[in-house]
């Protein structure tokens, strides 16, 4: 059939699949305005009657005549018996496959998309001129490029043209009914005032919506330009100011959004795949389609990477003996806590996979794949009630936090359960402090096995930690929960007082890490009782001499008692102690001397620590009994609050035997290497720091692929020194899920949030130990700075981990841009009866090094009270 006139057929062969869906959707009863399409015969037709012969400039030759081509009569008269002389339509081109090499595919890939020309705002008049100036657009340069560049032949192009009735909009919007990121199920909507040109060309200021069900989120800007109708004896649209009123205010309200999230997904239900639509928003609100066509879906959804909340254990490079130690420690810890959360066995390993990606190594530094850890957690129904905690405490933020999309009747369902269980933690909790005690008593002297028995050692207690560590991270679970559950009953029944919480969290036995600061304390009060030893660490001279004569009883047999005993009790604790390449004193016992030398400096004692304590802790009580008169109600509240507080304990308690749990594996390790050395396989002992464990203990018991460990600690030790000279990437990254990672990681995406302005120099966190203090900021980025300089200041860090102790005893107050309320400068600061904020997002950025600070530990704020300390 050969058709030369107007037609409304949506037969793709005639009209291509751009208006052949605009026909479909028509036909039913979609908003897309009126539309008639003049059908690709018709273009045969007139290009019959083109003779563009040859040389280069052929294609201008065909473009120009088919400008001037005759429209044939009877199309004019059908639009105008349609439509009337008075109307104004959009006249556009499409692409239509031909028999040959085929285009404008249904599966969304259409190759030759904004290759034609389109035209807006055309009268009656001048519908004919238009139509011809969309057929020479087929031969326009970049159209024949880009047909020469996919090896087709520009001869055989094919055109349809549609002439749709203008609508006259004030609104237009982009929708995409999946996320073009990632491909993830949320609608994604770009607004702007004005015509639709204005989002499709980004000449206009556009918002961004995120639709997730009926939860709109927004992205929005100051909106200056506007795309609108031409001006008078011009085709060129004109780029207007926005209206004053409109500036500020987001281009579509809730309400707007949801519909038209709604419609896009109507059209995703009726063509059966994801949708990229367009349309246009009329004065009275009245939406319109004017475009639907298959998204383009990408590769897969992107790669979350983050390392806020690893940087404390592992800060900086780590070489592939920490790396491959966190991941052992990562894979057998979580298997057993999802056990131990009654996860079913068989979803566990369903999962397993995931458990040996929770931690990544890349450029040499440690990061979370958060993708597995969603996955994980998500096995638990509980954790949706915790999760944005959680999510806070790993510095999870904007578009890495995936929607929830589960009923939260499920987590409620699981909470009965999960409470019972809570009531054994304790229990649970003191076997597991006892048995690992144990392990630490029985484990002995390890100098005297063969490096058989040493693998034999580490394997043995490996497999232990792995059916008995869930316990330490159960307790974080429960206590969250509890947390949340203090929060919101303070705030019902003690006038939502904030600072309350934290007063009832300080006071209480003290954790194992706070117990070897005090163990510090008391032997560095011995050393300064001697005035002559004590100018001798004080120099910091001769250690290894210096400590020799306190060893061997020089100074005093208690003084080499206590140093013997704290060694035995705690010789694992040292800055960065789970970074398996670093020593402690368990390798270099000399070396405990610097970590007196600042308690000597700073005149510490172990009663001024204790009084700091329970000073915080009787305050707490008393305004606890003013605010809440109710007896029933503080009896909930004080019990609740015990059950926070050893929730606290234990996860400092944990947070020690982990440390010890390295430290035994760091002595066998080190022991292991210094015999490859021995044996010829290895250069230098230390140089398994760039040997994983397997390949370590391979060496030993047979399940090493090759022999050559020299070689292969000498590539690694390149690639780490090389890591070394690159800047460090930021604690949150997007990578594409295409390729190799190594391909990818070079165009990682830093990922950012939206963040709502504070007050004038005022920053907010999390307030976790209370009072107020005012005092000059004292910036750290790396705690081997000398504690001195912390002295009097506040303390303002990215995070912290235990072995920042002696910092944070000297400092004022603590500011760091991570935590919770259960984290260990939140727990250690309460203990410390040091005014304590957390999750001050920003914070080593946007406070100035010496800048006169006032922290709130109650209220939770840091207000910046001047630039410069001018005293």
């Amino acid at each position: 059939m050969t058709i030369t006139t107007v037609t409304d057929v949506a037969d793709p062969a005639l009209v291509g699949h751009k208006f052949a869906r605009l026909h479909r959707m028509r036909a039913a009863g979609f908003p897309v305005p009126d539309l008639v399409t003049v059908p690709a015969n018709v273009f045969d037709a007139a290009w019959r009657d083109v003779d563009p012969g040859d040389g280069p400039d052929r294609w201008a030759r065909a473009a120009a005549a088919l400008r001037a081509a005759p429209v044939p009569d009877g199309i004019l008269a059908e639009v105008r018996a349609r439509f009337g002389s008075d109307a104004v339509f959009a006249v556009r081109a499409c692409a239509v496959a031909s028999t040959v090499d085929g285009k404008d595919g249904e599966d969304g890939a259409d190759p030759f998309a904004g290759m034609s020309d389109s035209f807006l705002y055309v009268p009656a008049d001048r519908v004919a001129d238009r139509i011809a100036a969309c057929w020479a657009s087929a031969f326009t340069a970049r159209a024949v490029a880009y047909r020469e560049l996919r090896g087709l032949d520009p001869a055989r192009t094919r055109i349809a043209v549609g002439v749709q009735l203008m609508v006259p909009g004030t609104r237009s919007f982009v929708a995409f009914t999946r996320d073009p990121r990632d491909g993830a199920r949320r609608t994604v909507i770009a607004a702007a005032h004005g015509i639709g040109e204005g989002v499709v060309q980004e000449k206009a200021d556009v918002d961004h919506f995120h639709v997730t069900g009926t939860t709109v989120t927004a992205d929005l800007v100051r909106k200056e330009r506007m795309v609108g109708p031409p001006a008078p004896g011009t085709d060129e649209l004109a780029l207007l100011p926005v209206p004053a009123g409109l500036a500020d205010a987001p281009v579509l309200d809730d309400r707007t959004a949801r519909a038209v999230a709604a419609l896009a997904a109507r059209a995703e239900t009726f063509f059966g795949g994801p949708q990229d639509v367009e349309g246009t928003i009329t004065a009275d609100g009245t939406l319109h389609l004017v475009q639907a066509r298959p998204m383009v879906m990408p590769a897969g959804p992107p790669v979350y990477w983050a390392n806020h909340n690893i940087t404390e254990s592992y800060p900086g490079i780590s070489g592939a003996l920490t790396f491959s130690q966190a991941q052992e420690f990562y894979r057998r810890a979580f298997g057993d806590l999802y056990h131990r959360m009654g996860v079913p066995a068989r979803t566990v390993d369903a999962n397993r996979h995931h458990l040996e990606q929770l931690v990544a190594h890349l450029d040499g530094r440690i990061y979370y794949r958060l993708g597995a850890w969603h996955a994980l957690h998500g096995q638990m129904p509980v954790f949706d009630l915790v999760r944005d905690v959680w999510q806070d405490g790993m510095g999870v933020t904007g578009e890495a936090r995936p929607p929830v999309t589960r009923p939260r009747r499920r987590a409620w369902l699981a909470l009965p359960g999960t409470l019972l269980r809570a009531t054994r933690h304790p229990r649970q909790a003191t076997n597991f402090l006892r048995w690992w005690d144990g392990v630490m008593a029985d484990t002995g002297d390890l100098s005297g096995r063969t490096p058989h028995q040493l693998v034999a050692a580490y394997r043995e207690l490996w497999a232990a930690m792995s059916v008995r560590w869930g316990v330490t991270l159960t307790n974080s679970i429960y206590g969250l929960l509890a947390v949340k559950a203090l929060m919101r009953l303070l705030d019902r029944w003690a006038d939502g007082a904030k600072g309350l919480l934290t007063g009832l969290l300080a006071g209480g036995p003290a954790n194992r890490s706070l117990q070897s600061v005090r163990a510090a304390v008391a032997l560095a009060e011995l050393v300064a009782a001697d005035p002559g030893l004590r100018a001798a660490v004080e120099s910091g001279e001769r250690p290894r001499e210096v400590w020799h004569d306190i060893s061997t009883g020089q100074h005093g047999t208690p003084l080499a008692e206590a140093a013997a005993d704290y060694l035995r009790r705690y010789s694992d604790r040292a800055l960065h102690d789970l970074k398996l390449e670093q020593s402690t004193p368990r390798q270099q016992p000399w070396t405990l001397l610097e970590l007196l030398r600042p308690y000597i400096t700073q005149g510490r004692t172990v009663e001024a620590l204790l009084q700091a304590e329970q000073r915080a802790a009787h305050q707490a009580a008393e305004e606890l009994a003013a605010r809440c008169p109710g007896r029933l109600r503080r009896t909930v509240l004080r019990t609740l609050s015990r059950y926070v507080r050893f929730t606290a304990r234990v996860r400092e308690d944990t947070r020690f035997c982990r440390t010890q749990l390295y430290g035994l594996s760091r002595d066998i390790l080190w022991r292991l290497g210094g015999d490859l050395h021995a044996t010829g396989h290895l250069d230098d002992p230390l140089d398994i720091r760039d040997l994983t464990v397997a390949e370590v203990l391979g060496a030993y018991d047979g399940t090493l692929p090759c022999a050559a460990l020299r070689d292969l600690a000498a590539a690694r030790r390149r690639e780490r020194l090389l890591a070394e000279t690159r800047p460090g990437r930021p604690g949150l990254l997007r990578t594409p899920a295409t390729g190799p990672l190594a391909d990818t990681l070079p165009g990682a995406v830093a990922v950012t949030t939206v963040r709502a302005a504070d007050a004038a120099g005022v920053l907010t966190g999390l307030g976790s130990a209370p009072g107020v203090v005012r005092a000059p900021a004292r910036l750290v980025l790396d705690p081997s700075v000398p504690p001195e300089t912390c002295r009097d200041a506040i303390l303002v860090a990215r995070e912290t981990d235990p072995g920042w102790l002696f910092l944070m005893m000297a400092a004022k107050g603590l500011v760091v841009e991570r935590g919770t309320l259960l984290s260990h400068t939140a727990i250690t600061g309460r203990l410390l009866g040091v005014p304590t904020v957390v999750a001050v997002q920003g914070a080593t950025s946007r406070i100035p090094e010496g800048a006169l600070i006032e922290l709130d530990g109650t209220a939770g704020t840091v207000r910046i009270l001047a630039e410069v300390d001018p005293s």
